[in-house]
């Protein structure tokens, strides 16, 4: 691959707004919806939307000027509208939505406007279960801070820049794919990276096998000459289709792409990245997490593909900051640590905690709270298992979000099947007053949910004199 950055290929910028005057956005407070609506608003479209609840996200983007509302209400919204995007998390029964459908407007998915707006540009997709917010973020931090440059596309809002989307005139995309809803089958890659396959969105995709199926037809799209880089060991990696595919892998030599000689310097990782042809040494991350060196290196290896000097993406890595809500640390003193993270698969919350073990010794507490009442139903027994790791557990009730209740699924699904002895479920209001009581040393909070409201509330109750 020709990753020289004076390509002209790379010269020109992603599709412009061109006949688009008035976008209309339902559910514009989702991560990947208000990076579009962010991308939109630097073209000079007028972008105005719909969500649920006012979030510090959607406050951001109100202070962007767009004008958002949080009723179902016909009377708030545009009647002259070019284009109306909706995530499918939005119900179909939505009032806006079915008023737009029955009175034959333009309505489409968040994947379709991606869709447009990368059909001509270089595009970097990262996919997988989990790690894609941070090899994503890691990958366009790299590309900004170094000069390449990039547009941005992000499930995550990046620490260093305070933002989930960036624009630069460079015809470069680089893109969260996601697989929910087969969304990520509508792009089109140059370098596209698998971080992990298993099985979720069940009631999505029906069976682990449909799921898998999905990620080797998402291995087809990367385009001629182009390159696919995916983690070593994933199961049916024998299936993926590219012409140039390279493997990534935290420390197993066998892949094309490893860690080596790893170790912790004053709360910080160093380690080394090895390949066939090339080496970087003293590679620094100062974020938290074994997995995100696993993570850095597939960054890496995309950067190598793009030609990117040494010394720059050294200098880029030790500048990263993370991304919100991923391994991200809210107290980290002398008396207690609070790590928020959105993990909310058993896998995620696997590596979460391996992180956590290794760069401390205190006891661990972990709260989670479980996201959609299918994937608990679907794995309580693998994240009954992966909590089992923590000293001790306390389980919020489910967040639903676009779900209904099903019959017999609730967090208690989870605890009964977990042999650790202490673990129970609390409340939001149980959970405050067991930690304004037990001020834990090492607290751990995930989920994907509304978790994170609670995060400032108990940085101040562990910081209570």
């Amino acid at each position: 691959m020709n990753g020289d950055k004076n390509n002209s290929a790379f010269q020109s910028p992603p599709l412009g707004a061109g006949e688009l005057r008035v976008l209309y956005f339902i559910g514009i407070g989702g991560i990947g919806m208000s990076a579009i609506a962010r991308y939109f608003n630097t073209q000079r479209v007028k972008v105005s939307g719909y969500d649920k609840t006012s979030t510090v996200l959607t406050q951001q983007l109100e202070a962007e000027g767009i004008d958002i509302h949080y009723e179902e209400d016909l009377s708030l919204i545009p009647k002259q509208v070019d284009l109306v995007v909706y995530t499918p998390a939005v119900p179909p029964d939505h009032v806006e939505l079915q008023f737009y459908r029955n009175n034959d407007y333009k309505v489409v998915k968040r994947s379709d406007v991606l869709k447009i707006i990368t059909e001509s540009s270089f595009n970097i997709c990262v996919a997988g279960t989990h790690g894609k917010t941070t090899v994503s973020t890691m990958i366009a931090h790299i590309l900004r801070h170094s000069g390449f440059g990039c547009n941005a596309f992000l499930g995550g809002i990046s620490a260093n820049y305070q933002t989930n989307f960036w624009s630069n005139e460079k015809n470069v995309c680089v893109i969260e794919a996601d697989e929910y809803d087969r969304s990520f089958l509508k792009l089109s890659p140059d370098v596209a990276v698998i971080t992990a396959i298993d099985p979720d969105h069940l009631d999505i995709y029906g069976t682990a096998e449909e799921f898998e199926k999905a990620f080797i037809e998402f291995s087809t799209k990367v385009k001629p000459g182009g390159c696919l880089i995916t983690k070593f060991g994933l199961h049916r990696s024998d299936e993926f289709k590219a012409e140039n595919h390279l493997t990534y892998s935290f420390d197993n030599a066998k892949a094309d792409v490893y860690a080596g000689e790893i170790r912790v310097e004053n709360g910080s990782y160093v380690f080394d990245i090895i390949s066939k042809s090339w080496l970087l040494d003293g590679m620094t991350l100062h974020m938290g997490g074994l997995h995100n060196i696993e993570n850095v290196v597939a960054a890496v290896a995309v950067a190598k593909q793009l030609k990117i000097e040494d010394e720059k993406i050294k200098d880029a890595v030790a500048e990263f900051k993370g991304v919100k809500r991923r391994f991200e640390y809210v107290v980290k003193n002398d008396e207690h640590i609070l790590i928020d993270d959105y993990g909310h698969h058993p896998e995620e919350l696997r590596a979460l905690i391996k992180g956590v073990r290794s760069l401390f010794k205190q006891r661990l507490v972990m709260v989670f709270q479980p996201h959609l009442f299918t994937r608990t139903k679907d794995q309580a027994e693998g994240f009954a298992e992966v909590l089992d790791m923590c000293d001790e557990v306390i389980l919020l009730p489910i967040y639903a979000a676009r779900e209904l209740p099903l019959e017999g699924v609730s967090s208690e699904m989870v605890l009964d099947r977990m042999s650790l002895e202490k673990k129970r479920v609390l409340s939001k209001e149980g959970l405050k007053e067991w930690i304004k009581e037990n001020r834990p040393e090492l607290l751990v909070m995930a989920g994907a949910g509304d978790i994170d409201v609670l995060i400032q509330e108990v940085k101040v109750l562990l910081e209570l004199q």
